[in-house]
């Protein structure tokens, strides 16, 4: 379910620079999908490209993940490491005209 309507995401918050995929040059945008499973929520934002935004995805939306992929990443920044996961998908779908629940 869309938990935030997508965001273009940006590559540099300084200047305002959105982020690009590097090999097609496609405008990159986030959208903040609900995860439930085993009785526990969680939000992930997720980066698809722009183009693989479809339908009206608003807060509430069932929504379908075409190609999710989980990537551990780690940085250090100012000698402080950081880690995480980022999230990416091929195309976000809604999924209310179906009537069927998001996955």
């Amino acid at each position: 379910m869309v938990a935030k309507t997508p965001q273009p995401k940006v590559r540099d918050r300084r200047t305002g620079e959105i982020a690009t995929d590097a090999e097609t040059g496609a405008k990159l945008m986030t959208v903040d999908v609900m995860f439930a499973a085993n009785d526990e929520v969680e939000i992930l934002s997720v980066t698809v490209p722009e183009s693989g935004i479809s339908g009206d995805l608003t807060m509430g939306t069932p929504a379908a993940l075409t190609g999710l992929v989980a990537r551990p990443w780690e940085n250090e920044f100012n000698g402080q490491k950081r880690h995480g996961i980022a999230f990416r998908a091929v195309a976000v779908t809604s999924l209310a005209t179906t009537g069927s629940k998001a996955a």
